[in-house]
């Protein structure tokens, strides 16, 4: 079947925000191509003119999540950002980010399935789009460290890492992430 660039973009668009819905709620290996051509109004046949593979789908997927969240933090950041930018900035990326489980379920054996399936190919380019760069997003707002910049990383990184399993706190998570990132932003930076 022939498609017009329209309906290509329309296509691949329902294909994405389809396979990204999927993989939140069933996972990967229950994610099938058959559901997500259905879902996109498409035959079987007529997914592999636009992905080689369902591992290539998945790839776009989270290279699409990657770069929302780094737009997001950068339209929060604005023109001139202070602490208070990069914090607010932090705790809305956080929201999104807790709301996409394969994101930051990267040790399940589901996500580890996909990984494995994955072309050279598709895992260079999950490593060339796929980082937020919590490093070089700092930098771009011209801040300055009153801390070693490894130090002040590393704590930031720890808290996003270690309040994934928010179940075992006996407070609100995502108040108390940004209770904690308020408070480290202030440490952190002049």
């Amino acid at each position: 079947m022939t498609f017009s660039e329209t309906e290509k973009k329309n296509i691949q668009e329902r294909l994405l925000i389809s396979c990204e819905e999927s993989w939140a709620r069933l996972g990967y290996k229950k994610t099938s191509v058959d559901d997500l051509c259905r879902k996109a109004g498409i035959s079987k046949g007529s997914f592999y003119l636009f992905y080689e593979s369902k591992e290539e789908l998945f790839c776009a997927v989270m290279i699409e999540v990657q770069k929302r969240l780094i737009t997001i933090t950068r339209n929060t950041l604005g023109l001139s950002p202070r602490k208070k930018d990069l914090a607010k900035a932090l705790q809305v990326v956080y929201r999104e980010y807790v709301k996409i489980p394969f994101i930051r379920e990267t040790k399940s054996a589901d996500f580890i399935a996909f990984i494995n399936r994955l072309s050279p190919k598709n895992l260079q380019e999950l490593e060339n789009h796929g980082r937020y760069d919590l490093k070089e997003i700092i930098k771009s707002t011209g801040l300055t460290y009153k801390i070693e910049e490894e130090k002040a990383l590393s704590a930031l990184s720890f808290v996003s890492n270690s309040l994934q399993d928010d179940e075992q706190l006996s407070w609100d998570a995502l108040e108390t992430f940004d209770f904690i990132i308020d408070t480290l932003v202030e440490k952190i930076f002049d």
